[in-house]
């Protein structure tokens, strides 16, 4: 890996049918914390097709950025992780950033990895917290062992980047002046691509979406089958909430991996948690436990969960749920 004599802290902001993905602003708040150390200046990067990536970038700005870099084409309009790729890389070639904050989505992994490759950078990858070691090089830390250890990782040279997990960061606040957005060239003509962007095809639920809930609520082992999970959502449904999951309950086939919350699934921070038949191990709590109340209902008066909760009630699931269902009904009239 060569060195990199570079100097910017970067954030890749994500679009998701060209609206604004909202973990740009928990990027900006764990590149600022890097930047009152280093002093090297923040910067973000927004990509997307012609005419497309104003609003972003205006809001981009605003929340501390002091450059905005926007990649505009009708290549980049969708995402196609080899055109981000080869955008970026030449982006990175002229301005020469030392470190690059991608989010630990699905598209900010797949793109992280590629550009890593192309820029022959050290990559640190689902990281919840970032600093810099004594000669200003990127240290993070990134749950391993299945969510039950965090580990120090560390790029001690070249161009560093890392991928930062959802709501490991508060969200920057609104900054006292906006930043300036710089329109960069874009030249696919070397680019070679492979590939096309063809579109979405947007899956079918009429869930409410786990990462975005105000409300959420979970079930466990505690539930005792798949079949459990009739009660979760017959109680999700009266409060209006997100269904979610442990990770032994996905595991084992009872729900998708979709609703899993935890270091290896979903991070969430809704205003209300109702973890059911949930033991509380160190993985899931550090997924959720930022939530604004939470309780818990569970046989076992001892385990994590009802130790963390707010609310903590003991005893039968199979018979608290359906009668506080029951009681919500009778309440709505």
């Amino acid at each position: 890996m060569a060195e990199n004599p570079g100097k910017g802290i970067w954030c890749v902001a994500e679009l998701r049918h060209g609206a604004l993905v909202p973990t740009i602003f928990e990027l900006l708040s764990a590149a600022r914390s890097l930047d009152q150390v280093s002093k090297e200046g923040v910067c973000a990067v927004v990509l997307g097709g012609p005419g497309k990536t104003a609003p972003a970038a205006k809001e981009i700005a605003s929340r501390g950025a002091q450059r905005v870099f926007v990649l505009e084409h009708a290549l980049l309009d969708g995402f196609l992780e080899e055109a981000y790729a080869r955008a970026l890389k030449d982006l990175i070639e002229r301005e020469k950033p030392s470190k690059i904050l991608l989010p630990a989505s699905v598209a900010g992994r797949s793109l992280a990895a590629r550009l890593a490759v192309a820029c022959r950078a050290g990559l640190l990858g689902d990281v919840t917290a970032v600093a810099l070691d004594s000669s200003g090089n990127l240290e993070a830390l990134r749950p391993c062992y299945g969510g039950n250890l965090l580990a120090t990782v560390a790029v001690r040279r070249g161009l560093q980047m890392a991928t930062v997990r959802p709501m490991a960061f508060p969200r920057a606040a609104q900054a006292s002046s906006s930043g300036e957005v710089v329109a960069a060239p874009v030249d696919p003509s070397s680019w070679g691509l492979r590939g096309r962007f063809a579109g979405f095809a947007p899956e079918e639920s009429k869930e409410i979406d786990l990462s975005s809930a105000e409300k959420i609520v979970s079930g466990g082992r505690g539930l005792g089958s798949a079949k459990g999970f009739e009660l979760i959502r017959d109680l999700a449904h009266a409060l209006g909430a997100a269904v979610g999951a442990s990770r032994a309950v996905v595991d084992s086939g009872w729900i998708a991996y979709r609703h899993q919350v935890g270091l290896t699934g979903r991070a969430v921070r809704p205003k209300l948690y109702v973890a059911c038949g949930i033991s509380g191990q160190v993985q899931h709590l550090a997924g959720m436990s930022s939530s604004d109340v939470i309780v818990a209902i569970n046989s076992d008066p001892q385990c994590p969960m009802m130790k963390l909760a707010n609310f903590a009630v003991q005893g039968d699931l199979h018979q608290i749920i359906p009668a506080v269902v029951a009681e919500i009904k009778k309440q709505r009239g």
